[in-house]
């Protein structure tokens, strides 16, 4: 559900009549104090962006021809520019500039998507209420080059075959992100097996890979927020991908490394800039990379890839303070859902119902059937009002979290940096490989 500090803000919510969400989140003003530098300007490129060396743009565009024919995207519905003097190349669908949605690109027939099967190392214990699929890699290359923001694709990372492997591994993170059913905390402490954890860490001794897939095959034993929930899945997405999916384990020991270099593997996962509106934010923080996420910000309201790590923010003041009930984290699974990490909605939220859910915590309700004649009735347009950032009246942050690049390049430094450790007779201390060393992360923007 939510990150456990609380936002400040400058106006007490007002209580709206069933069509006046709009103008009363109007007159709720959240303090952001993000650094101006770290807010994405305003950019003429959208969509992926490659930015290589000019005698890398014809192969590149070879083999991204190739991608998108292999994925079933036909050439006319992608546009390419070209800048060989720059050494980039553009990808963006062929839609409207204004047209920044990815919510229904599922539902548009001219792209053709048709779901597939997950495949999972470990199935939850918990039967599945109904059957479902997973996203698939076609639906969130598409996304990735929908209007709206901009992946760019540079240095040793600026390939097509990076690109691929960011695509599979995003869909991997789906795959673990559906099917949960944690116990809610609802303002108690976090339950954690003790076999396996000390309050959200690995007990002495225990391979902390064991200790995350624990989390997921005995899920009744875990009694977690949505902060925490949303990390694991992170986690144990990227760890069972270079372990089983595309096994790799130069990156996948690199994981454990980055994980396990203050001792604590639940921190910073993610950049700590995400959470600058936070009154207790060190804007000493600000630059400080995330272990194994990067950050995306000025994302346009609607703009979500499947894999993304978005953030809800509660503007109301009161309910706010409720612990728990800050914000809600939330993963996007693509064809319009969002995860439920509880078994609260059947296993996923449409848009609507994500925001309603956020919304509703002003009017007491905190359990969807407990509360429901608490429940105010929300329009289209106040819906619409609510997707927006929350200086602009609405309760979705124009940041996404995603995943940080792992590709070809990544592995060719950390095989290197084994290889010298070989030759030295010295232990690799993998914890000491930094995102800036291996020049090759946090390049998504």
């Amino acid at each position: 559900m939510a990150f456990g500090m609380t936002a400040i803000f400058l106006v007490p919510a007002l209580a709206a009549p069933a069509s006046g969400v709009a103008k009363a989140n109007h007159a709720i003003m959240s303090v952001s104090r993000v650094a101006p530098s770290l807010i994405a300007a305003t950019r003429e490129d959208e969509g992926i962006r490659f930015s290589c060396h000019r005698r890398e743009v014809g192969p590149i565009r070879n083999a991204m021809t190739a991608y998108l024919r292999d994925l079933g995207i036909p050439g006319g519905l992608v546009a390419v520019s070209e800048r060989p003097a720059q050494g980039a190349l553009v990808y963006t669908l062929a839609t409207s500039p204004h047209d920044t949605s990815t919510l229904d690109l599922a539902d548009r027939p001219e792209f053709g998507i048709v779901t597939e099967r997950p495949s999972m190392e470990i199935q939850p214990e918990e039967p599945r209420s109904a059957p479902h699929t997973a996203v698939t890699q076609k639906e969130i290359l598409l996304a990735l080059m929908q209007h709206g923001r901009l992946t760019e694709l540079k240095g040793p990372d600026c390939s097509v075959q990076v690109l691929a492997q960011h695509v599979a591994l995003r869909r991997n993170i789906v795959a673990w992100a559906e099917w949960l059913r944690w116990g809610w905390p609802n303002g108690g402490p976090a339950e954690w097996n003790p076999t396996y954890w000390d309050r959200g860490t690995p007990r002495a001794g225990v391979p902390v890979r064991e200790a995350i897939d624990d989390v997921f095959t005995n899920q009744k034993a875990y009694t977690i927020g949505c902060y925490t929930a949303t990390k694991l899945v992170m986690v144990k997405a990227l760890l069972d991908f270079y372990g089983r999916v595309r096994p790799q384990p130069a990156v996948s020991d690199w994981i454990q490394g980055r994980l396990l270099s203050d001792h604590e593997p639940l921190c910073d996962v993610e950049p700590p800039v995400a959470w600058s509106f936070e009154p207790d934010f060190d804007p000493k923080d600000a630059s400080r990379p995330g272990k194994l996420l990067s950050i995306v910000h000025g994302v346009s309201p609607k703009n979500f890839v499947p894999g993304d790590w978005a953030y809800l923010l509660n503007t109301d003041p009161v309910s706010s303070q409720k612990v728990g009930y800050e914000g809600s984290n939330a993963v996007y699974l693509g064809g319009g859902r969002f995860d439920d990490y509880y078994g609260e909605n059947n296993h996923a939220f449409t848009y609507a119902e994500k925001l309603d859910e956020v919304f509703q915590w002003r009017n007491g309700v905190f359990s969807r059937r407990r509360d429901s004649a608490r429940r105010q009735p929300l329009t289209p347009e106040d819906l619409e009002q609510l997707g927006d950032p929350p200086g602009k009246g609405g309760l979705v942050e124009a940041w996404r979290i995603v995943p940080q690049f792992f590709g070809s390049a990544t592995s060719q430094v950390i095989v290197s940096r084994l290889r010298k450790s070989s030759r030295r007779s010295e232990p690799l201390r993998l914890s000491a490989v930094s995102a800036e060393e291996s020049g090759s992360l946090s390049i998504e923007r």
